[in-house]
């Protein structure tokens, strides 16, 4: 049979607030165990939650940023499970009717072309706390501590044909909750978490087959090569005549097999009832109008804008799209700048410079006129590529324009052909193994030469005179 897998996926996102959904504990990361609690969130006897404003806002700006409907009144509910880091026996979520629904995210499929992700619900609902297996022993410890942290859980249409398109849509999630500013969306803090359900069916057809879920997956190229697996396991037991059991998988990295859980449980088993503790959420057109003030562009809308306004080419507007910061970055400076220029800098040198300094871009921030003033002495002439970027890395950490670097430190383009001609005849003289490969028919040993004059002139050099100079020495 030609099978095709069925993929739906649900994200678990940390809202970004100061305190848990349901009182006054702070949210605080890598706290010591146990010390970010109260009866509330630990659901001891005669406490009371109350509805933290912040989350509600939080979440219902994602809402209306993934063009969900609202709804103005909805519920809080009990799903019943008894778990040793859930302390109430129970977890207060939205089940009967969440907070929004029918909605959709949109991502760029493998064939170029745009495609729709439905977003059946959007509902808030408090974190479980955590439990630490101790490694070389049979104990298990509980941390309390994000008991009650707030979540929004985001559930997808089962609309996902291939791993890659739930790797792309995840992708997409984090970059929509960061320019929202709703959370800051890390994996590998537990910030943001998914869940996917799978299953397979011939190609062609609308029935689902039988679905499994792969809990605990915790970073997205973990969910992809998760998914590649379980469609392989499924296939070999349908070609195999065999029948797939409804049940819940974890997913072995090392070994790239799936460990089965338990069976699956159904909403039945919950045993959901609405939270007595509770009134029901109401919002107001006042609260809706706030909030939808604050929703900005989105990163694909805006990727399509830069590539339709500025020109750019579609992978350079996804690059500077990826972050909000570097894309409000990028219109400041290109307003005082070509482009195309700002786009090539920012790519290869802002970047560059974050990633080995392990800087955000906000720590980068050089005045825009600043930088363009920068990219027109380089694209001038007046200063090499090398020049540029040693004083781009001083005009990070110096309120100096790039002139006044220049001047200081003796920088500008060297073209006078005699001394050119002697730092030349230096490195002709230094590197003779690539003189005799040039003079044997390896042209390319002149780049060798060129490098090493280049740096003979800490970066001074005009590259194209130094270059005339060196092929008349070799021709003598």
């Amino acid at each position: 049979m030609d099978l095709e897998p069925v993929i739906g996926l649900e994200v678990h996102l940390q809202l970004k607030t100061c305190t848990k959904l349901f009182c006054s504990c702070p949210v605080v990361f890598a706290a010591s165990p146990n010390t970010q609690t109260c009866p509330i969130c630990l659901g001891l006897p005669g406490s009371l939650p109350v509805v933290n404003r912040q989350a509600v806002e939080l979440a219902l700006k994602l809402a209306l940023a993934l063009k969900c409907r609202i709804n103005t009144i909805s519920g809080f509910d009990r799903k019943n499970y008894f778990y040793p880091d859930l302390p109430k026996g129970y977890q207060i979520t939205q089940h009967y009717v969440p907070l929004a629904s029918n909605g959709f995210v949109e991502i760029n499929s493998a064939n170029g072309e745009t495609k729709r992700i439905r977003i059946l619900r959007l509902h808030i609902e408090e974190d479980a706390g955590k439990i630490i297996y101790t490694e070389g022993t049979r104990d298990a410890l509980v941390d309390f501590n994000r008991c009650g942290v707030p979540l929004v859980e985001i559930v997808s249409g089962a609309d996902f044909r291939s791993p890659q398109e739930a790797y792309d849509y995840l992708v997409e999630i984090r970059k929509i909750a960061r320019y929202l500013d709703i959370s800051d969306a890390d994996m590998e803090k537990g910030h943001l978490r998914c869940d996917v359900n799978i299953s397979l069916r011939p190609k062609g057809t609308e029935l689902f087959g039988t679905r499994t879920e792969i809990k605990n997956l915790n970073s997205f190229a973990g969910v992809r090569n998760a998914l590649e697996c379980e469609i392989e396991r499924q296939k070999k037991i349908l070609e195999a005549c065999g029948r797939i059991e409804q049940e819940t998988l974890a997913y072995d990295a090392v070994s790239r097999r799936m460990i089965v859980q338990r069976s699956k449980e159904e909403a039945h088993d919950y045993r959901y009832f609405p939270e007595p503790d509770l009134r029901p959420l109401v919002l107001n057109d006042e609260i809706i109008n706030k909030v939808e003030r604050e929703v900005v562009e989105l990163p694909t809308v805006r990727q399509n804008r830069f590539v339709k306004d500025y020109g750019l080419p579609p992978k350079k507007a996804e690059i500077l799209c990826s972050q909000k910061a570097l894309a409000d970055y990028f219109e400041e400076c290109a307003a005082s700048a070509p482009s195309q220029s700002v786009a090539d800098w920012l790519i290869t040198e802002t970047l560059r410079v974050a990633n080995e300094r392990k800087f955000s871009i906000k720590d980068l921030y050089v005045e825009p006129k600043r930088m363009a003033e920068l990219i027109a002495l380089l694209e001038t002439g007046k200063i090499t590529n090398i020049v540029a970027k040693r004083v781009y890395e001083k005009m990070i950490s110096e309120n100096r324009t790039p002139s006044e670097i220049i001047e200081r430190e003796g920088l500008v383009v060297e073209r006078t052909e005699d001394k050119l001609t002697e730092m030349a005849k230096e490195v002709l003289k230094e590197n003779e193994v690539a003189v005799r490969d040039y003079k044997k028919g390896k042209k390319t040993a002149i780049k060798h030469l060129l490098g090493s004059l280049m740096k003979k002139s800490k970066g001074r050099a005009d590259p194209k005179i130094a270059e005339k100079i060196l092929e008349q020495l070799l021709k003598e």
